[in-house]
């Protein structure tokens, strides 16, 4: 499961990890593979929000059909005994429309296993230890799907500290790997933030696993082979590079913003990798050559209004086109008339979601 928009990176990108793709679907990606591979998409995802297993998919227009389907998931497989269970269900076109009915009876049969209901309050954001079954019903056709992530997989632990309008991890690397970044050359960031761009770049390019840090799911499921597990631990932590081998700078004007990218850095282990200053973005470091501006500015909806904005638009543009001739710039944007003011040609990579905005991420090079 993925951000809506970034379906094809995250496709790419568990091809990469040797999964095999199956159909792309909204908000997420289908694939095939081994419990390692499972293992492996959770270690390695820098996109994806959650990875989940199917579990059954039948056809269920009573409540009495799905009851009886119901009793025959192999609940033991998710739950061992006395584990916490919770449900999300959403339904759409189909005869059984009452989500708190559906997830009643998925539960007795979860308790009937040795499951036992969580009382938490169920939302995307919450971090509970609970196991979480993720129910869909469409055309009465009815999918259930266990989660293997356990918290949302942008929690990469790093990020306490944050400054105005936080970037998700997540949608952070998506710039990165959307922007054509080959993690050797310079990336600068000249409205960091709290450092969000600049660290998933140190992470990508020091070759880090975003999930070493910190549990899974799958680790409290029955089977789960915790030596096996650990050795993929153990490889990824001995694969990382000790060093960036690409220079990353990352500045804001805002001192508070470069407390909390120096604090977040330090946490993601990557302070060393990354060059955190404090200085208007007019006065960025660009190293000479070929290199990639990658930045989240704001934008009319987010931090001020779109106005006061054209001319720092209009200044970035031309600090990138005399400072930075040869670097791409890939913006998130949110306002076609503020990247106007550019006088760049930038091109549409994905359209996303920042914080419930749409947004867009444009890239390009100087005229």
């Amino acid at each position: 499961m993925c951000s809506p928009g970034l379906e094809g990176l995250l496709a790419v990108e568990l091809k990469s990890l040797g999964a095999r793709i199956g159909k792309g679907v909204a908000g997420g990606v289908e694939f095939r593979g081994s419990r390692e591979d499972l293992w492996r998409a959770n270690l390695w995802s820098r996109i994806a929000n959650r990875i989940v297993v199917r579990v059954d998919e039948f056809h269920a227009s009573s409540f009495h059909e799905l009851e009886r389907r119901a009793k025959k998931i192999e609940w033991s497989s998710y739950l061992a005994e006395g584990k916490r269970v919770r449900f999300r269900v959403t339904s759409r076109k189909s005869k059984l429309y009452h989500s708190d009915a559906v997830a009643e009876r998925f539960g007795n049969a979860a308790v009937r296993a040795g499951g036992v209901i969580a009382d938490d309050t169920d939302d995307e954001e919450s971090e509970s230890d609970a196991q979480l079954f993720i129910v869909r019903l469409a055309n009465d056709t009815c999918s259930i799907s266990a989660d293997s992530s356990g918290e949302l997989l942008h929690r990469r632990g790093y990020r306490q500290a944050i400054a105005k309008a936080p970037l998700r991890e997540t949608l952070a690397a998506a710039m990165l790997i959307g922007s054509g970044w080959d993690r050797k050359s310079p990336l600068v960031d000249p409205m960091c933030g709290s450092g969000t761009i600049a660290i998933e770049g140190a992470m990508m390019a020091r070759s880090m696993a975003p999930g070493v840090q910190r549990r899974f799911a799958f680790e409290m499921w029955p089977d789960h082979d915790a030596k096996s597990w650990k050795a993929m631990i153990d490889e990824a932590v001995t694969g990382q590079l000790d060093r960036s081998p690409a220079r990353i700078i990352a500045s804001d004007r805002d001192a508070g913003a470069v407390t909390a990218a120096i604090a977040n850095a330090k946490r993601a282990q990557v302070l060393d990798d990354i060059e955190i200053e404090n200085r208007a973005f007019s006065d960025a470091d660009f190293p000479p050559g070929k290199g990639w501006v990658v930045s989240n500015p704001p934008y009319g909806l987010r931090v001020g209004e779109s106005g006061p904005l054209r001319n720092l638009y209009a200044k970035l543009g031309n600090v990138v086109r005399e400072r930075a001739p040869e670097y791409v710039l890939a913006l998130l944007s949110a306002d076609k008339s503020l990247e106007s003011q550019l006088h760049m040609k930038l091109k549409e990579v994905f359209r996303t979601n920042n914080g419930g905005i749409p947004v867009r991420l444009v890239a390009g090079k100087a005229d």
